[in-house]
């Protein structure tokens, strides 16, 4: 399972209800930053997910609305937060050129040792990060330069318990069922030796949650997305406007309801969306193409489990929570 936090749910600029672009995911004891937009410290406490263990921040590339809110955030971490000891940044060379820059030239003003221990980690294609029960990859988009990078969170598969079977070979209750579920064969009192496979069940393949960050295709994303629990994936712009997009190097949310389809994805999360549009006109113009989509708010909050559409989860926000405004109205 996954949780998913929209801090920031904008395209290029900051509107009256949305920020810039910043995502958190919550996976078991570890919490990571997808991007991190100017204002993205506030968010966070506004979420009420606060700052500790938020150690891992994944950038999808290097243009400004997407790391300007990290100069805040590491001075809070190095000046005011306690709870976080260390920090690490994954990009491609290009941002993390830019974040250096922001960090020791704004921040830490020529500081040569930080408060606290930050890495810059430049990532290529492939395993990013690695933890008991799930991986982190990441894959090449294309938008606009070099260094544009998605992101796969997965569960690692596993084999379920099967505890009445275990009881029927008189596996006793404890650490000898423990050693079986870590794969270790375990011999009874009586000599009989009981295998995993005697215990365990079928392999279940753990929950998949993509973000595609900004891209201008979606050809090359099919095989990344394909079977994802949910995807997260942007819609700058609507299908009217789609040479504006190429132009920008985004899709529309009818192409993002089509990858989704093709990718054969359970439920779509759309964000980076321009004031310019209705979300009302969004969502129609998505779900044409495929049904389970969903375009998010600043604060939204979904559980992701495998072969489950994602949950909205209920909780409590700021009173405000946005409407279905036109924004091309306010300027």
């Amino acid at each position: 399972m996954f949780e998913i936090v929209f801090l920031g749910t904008s395209s290029a600029a900051p509107s009256i209800y949305r920020g810039l672009p910043s995502v958190a995911v919550l996976a078991g004891e570890h919490r990571f930053l997808v991007d991190c937009g100017e204002g993205t410290q506030r968010q966070i406490l506004r979420s009420r997910i606060g700052f500790k263990r938020l150690t891992h921040i994944l950038i999808t590339h290097s243009h400004l609305d997407h790391i300007l809110g990290i100069g805040g955030l590491v001075s809070t971490f190095t000046r005011w937060e306690t709870s976080i000891d260390e920090l690490h940044f994954y990009a491609g060379r290009k941002a993390l050129e830019r974040i250096h820059a922001l960090i020791y030239d704004v921040v830490l003003r020529g500081e040569p040792t930080p408060p606290i221990p930050i890495y810059l980690h430049e990532i290529s294609p492939g395993l990013i990060f690695e933890a008991k029960a799930f991986t982190i990859s990441a894959f090449p988009v294309q938008h606009r330069g070099a260094g544009c990078f998605g992101f796969v969170f997965q569960e690692r598969p596993r084999r379920p318990f099967l505890p009445e079977q275990a009881s029927a070979l008189g596996v006793p209750f404890g650490p000898e069922r423990s050693e079986l579920v870590r794969g270790e064969n375990l011999t009874l009192t009586d000599g009989r030796i009981i295998t995993p496979d005697m215990v365990l069940g079928e392999t279940i393949q753990g929950t998949k949650v993509v973000f595609t960050g900004d891209t201008g295709r979606t050809d090359n994303i099919v095989e990344h997305a394909h079977d994802a629990d949910a995807l997260v994936c942007e819609a700058t712009f609507l299908d009217k406007d789609r040479e504006l997009a190429r132009q920008f190097g985004h899709i529309t949310a009818h192409e993002a309801g089509i990858l989704a389809r093709d990718a054969g994805v359970r439920s779509l999360l759309l964000q980076h969306i321009s004031r310019r549009y209705r979300e009302s006109d969004m969502i129609h113009e998505a779900r044409a193409a495929f049904q389970h989509s969903h375009v998010v708010r600043d604060l939204d909050h979904f559980i992701v489990r495998r072969g489950e559409l994602a949950e909205k989860k209920q909780v409590e926000t700021p009173s405000d929570e946005n409407d279905d405004v036109d924004e091309t109205a306010l300027g």
